[in-house]
């Protein structure tokens, strides 16, 4: 396993929400707070070496929950190039791994994320979660590969490291993205009945 205290804290909030229309969709409200901040409250308590958040023209405050923003000016290049922006601050921690985390996946839990940290066996470490049929994010990188991630361009991320890792399976209800406003309408009344029943 890694620690958590040697883990370094990632999240990627610099998309360009282009299926949500003229709205940041990380703005836009999904139960007590922006969708953009659930994960952020959902890993508030697990004790991360640092947290670092890469994000381009949002209005939420990510420098307010202890994280250290790092700004994505090209965000059309993909998240590669806001995993390569981010590196430095990660490596400057001293961190043995690096942990992955979307801003749009509002429903990822901290018992998943302590799952991946137990599931990783050292630096060369790659674990990423899945819904059962494909590897999806967060994902946790071993310091191993550090310098593959500072090199990524565009979109294709690191699925080729990923696709070769280890897989965590979790329900795909807390691997849900939003991208579309029908799918946080869609999300919100699911989470709404449930909490009927």
């Amino acid at each position: 396993m890694i620690a958590a205290a040697d883990t370094a804290l990632v999240l990627l909030a610099a998309g360009r929400s282009e299926r949500f229309g003229d709205l940041d969709k990380l703005e836009q409200p999904y139960l007590a707070e922006p969708v953009g901040m659930h994960v952020v409250t959902a890993l508030a308590a697990v004790p991360f070496r640092t947290r670092i958040a890469v994000v381009s023209g949002t209005c939420l405050d990510y420098g307010a929950r202890g994280y250290r923003v790092v700004q994505n000016p090209r965000p059309e290049e993909g998240q590669g190039r806001s995993l390569a922006l981010c590196l430095p601050a990660v490596r400057e921690s001293g961190a043995r791994a690096v942990l992955i985390a979307l801003a749009d996946m509002p429903r990822v839990t901290a018992a998943h994320i302590y799952r991946l940290l137990d599931t990783a066996d050292g630096e060369a470490a790659v674990v990423a979660s899945s819904n059962g049929e494909h590897p999806t994010p967060p994902a946790l990188f071993g310091a191993a590969h550090f310098d593959f991630l500072a090199a990524l361009t565009g979109d294709e991320g690191a699925r080729r490291l990923v696709m070769g890792g280890r897989h965590v399976v979790t329900s795909p209800a807390e691997l849900v993205d939003v991208d579309t406003p029908e799918q946080l309408a869609a999300l919100t009344e699911t989470v709404m009945r449930n909490a009927r029943t």
